[in-house]
């Protein structure tokens, strides 16, 4: 069965930090690069971040550079997002794909509130 699981969301205070996971399918996960995108309420699925294959490459949206931080371990068919000095804004169902979106999970739900 094709599919992507998130995992690790939940309610942190401004300044925290979460660590989400997104455990797929070897199928899809397998030489794909990987990503992480988000949608607040009220407005459109934005780009976080990018994984490639090999985890050597990655790429972030500038809204979460320096503070979130992508990785993978393709030996649990895994992809993480490591996220730190979190803010309101950041608040957000977060969702795992594969890169070209052929492929996304249910999404976790994040939210940074006092």
């Amino acid at each position: 069965q094709v599919q992507l699981v998130e995992s690790g969301g939940g309610l942190v205070q401004p300044g925290g930090s979460l660590r989400l996971s997104c455990a797929a399918s070897a199928t899809i996960f397998s030489g794909n690069t990987m990503a992480w995108y988000r949608q607040a309420p009220g407005k459109e699925r934005e780009f976080v971040a990018a994984v490639s294959w090999s985890g050597h490459i990655t790429n972030y949206a500038a809204s979460v550079k320096g503070r979130f931080t992508i990785s993978r371990d393709n030996a649990k068919n895994t992809v993480y997002l490591q996220m730190n000095s979190l803010k309101p804004e950041d608040t957000a169902v977060y969702y795992c794909s594969t890169a070209d979106g052929n492929y996304w999970g249910r999404g976790t739900q994040v939210t940074v509130s006092s």
